[in-house]
């Protein structure tokens, strides 16, 4: 088997030469495409040598086998001008035929990538050697797409801490952790309403692989495990992730998930589960708050996800996602909801979880919060995740495990009252105006952890009342 750690370190080395690429955003976007373009070439030839009635959406000339694989083939300045002039507007405007079938969905894939994504190379040499070290990968190996998409994971984990694009990546162990409570049966539906880089439907994959993994398995979840993402870059990594994870044709759909009136989904659009880390602390574009009911309008982009994802559970359907402690509290808008929340679902669980878990693009408290559409609320379990001994904060380097989520799984089916647990009963959730951010009552004040916003808070409410001790004694003095 193929080196494919060294070949990937190769490939990153070359990449640090190249003038064009700036930081780790475009480095994994270059990737992105050129790994993208030879999964799918490398599956073109499998499918074309199964199927005689399969012919790739790809024009001839344009297909990898035709300019990226021959190892002594087009390089330099001519390389470079044949992918910014002829490969990447050619691609963008693939046709995609006019009857659906798989050659048709695979054009529409196509095309949805290489419409968001550049190249941003200016070294044709370079590139030529991009390629000749993706040439020694065959995708059409299991073997080889299998334990690259084991590295792939650590490409998609530099994501942290590439700015903005950090937003896209759940760490793996809370992905894992959510699918594994949600438990996802064969044929049922499952969604990820703002998929990132691919994250929660990969470890839903692997959770369904545990049950089967017959030729019909795999058809069924191609179909069932659905994301919807709507910027260019998660929407490549998360459909070549999928791709990696034997999926052929990922169902995932390049839109915004806020963009359509919430009356437009039907029954029909109703989902089994929901697992997701939906978009927090940005305001929505677009007006997209008008898709909503009026009293449930904002610009907060969680609060409208948390709505969202209300609405397209079926009844009995459950849900595990990401909150941060700003979803938990607050007046008006936030308040409605919370109620709403309480009223249509059953919150029986929400695991509270240290600030820096999402560190370094994200340093706002966060919360996994497990429901089911159909009954009202009883009854809230609390669980304070706290970090492993002698570890003050999560980091790069220090992240969050999976085997750390092993103590919460064993308490999960035999719930005790403890000092990292607590349980609260609904007529305290109305009394507090449906206010779910419940610190541990077993903590002392000295001992309570507070989120970045509430430091702030209390620091300015500290200088507020030293300004007016200073001015009383001004006025006292004079």
């Amino acid at each position: 088997m193929t080196n494919l750690k060294g070949t990937l370190d190769s490939i990153r080395r070359i990449m640090w030469q190249d003038t064009g690429l700036n930081g780790d955003a475009q480095r994994i976007e270059q990737l992105g495409w050129m790994l993208f373009l030879k999964i799918f070439s490398d599956k073109d030839l499998e499918l074309e040598t199964m199927n005689d009635d399969y012919v790739s959406p790809i024009p001839a000339l344009l297909h990898w086998k035709a300019w990226a694989q021959d190892d002594e083939g087009m390089t330099g300045d001519e390389l470079v001008e044949f992918v910014d002039r002829e490969l990447f507007p050619a691609l963008r405007n693939l046709s995609v035929g006019v009857t659906d079938g798989l050659i048709r969905r695979r054009a529409l894939l196509v095309r949805e990538v290489f419409q968001g994504n550049n190249n941003y190379m200016k070294s044709g040499i370079n590139l030529r050697k991009v390629l000749n070290e993706l040439n020694k990968i065959d995708f059409n190996k299991s073997k080889d797409r299998h334990a690259f998409g084991e590295l792939y994971e650590t490409i998609l984990k530099e994501l942290q801490s590439a700015g903005k694009s950090g937003e896209f990546y759940t760490p793996r162990a809370i992905t894992e952790f959510i699918c594994d409570i949600i438990n996802p049966q064969l044929g049922e539906r499952i969604l990820d309403p703002s998929c990132g880089t691919g994250g929660y439907l990969t470890a839903t994959i692997e959770h369904l692989r545990k049950l089967n993994n017959s030729v019909e398995d795999l058809a069924l979840m191609s179909q069932n495990i659905m994301g919807w993402e709507y910027k260019p870059l998660p929407y490549l990594l998360a459909t070549t992730n999928l791709i990696l994870h034997d999926m052929e044709v990922p169902n995932i759909t390049f839109r915004d998930s806020l963009d359509q009136p919430l009356s437009s989904f039907t029954e029909k659009d109703r989902v089994d589960a929901i697992v997701a880390n939906p978009p927090f602390g940005g305001i929505v574009a677009n007006s997209n708050e008008n898709n909503f009911p009026l009293n449930y309008r904002t610009k907060e982009s969680a609060d409208l996800f948390l709505i969202l994802m209300m609405h397209l559970l079926k009844q009995g359907g459950r849900a595990g996602i990401v909150l941060p402690d700003g979803s938990l509290t607050g007046e008006g808008v936030k308040q409605r909801v919370r109620q709403k929340l309480v009223e249509d679902c059953n919150l029986h669980t929400i695991i509270r979880l240290p600030n820096s878990v999402f560190q370094p693009y994200a340093t706002v408290a966060t919360n996994l919060l497990f429901f089911t559409k159909g009954e009202p609320t009883k009854e809230i379990w609390y669980y304070e995740h706290r970090l492993p001994e002698g570890q003050k904060s999560y980091s790069k380097t220090k992240t969050i495990r999976v085997e750390e989520f092993e103590p919460i799984k064993t308490w999960w089916n035999n719930r005790q009252e403890s000092d990292i647990c607590w349980k609260v009963d609904i007529q305290t959730i109305l009394d507090r105006n449906y206010d779910l951010d419940i610190k541990n009552p077993t903590k002392t004040e000295e001992s309570i952890e507070y989120s970045s916003a509430e430091l702030l808070q209390m620091l300015e409410a500290s200088f507020e009342k030293s300004s007016d001790l200073l001015n009383q004694l001004k006025v006292a003095v004079l």
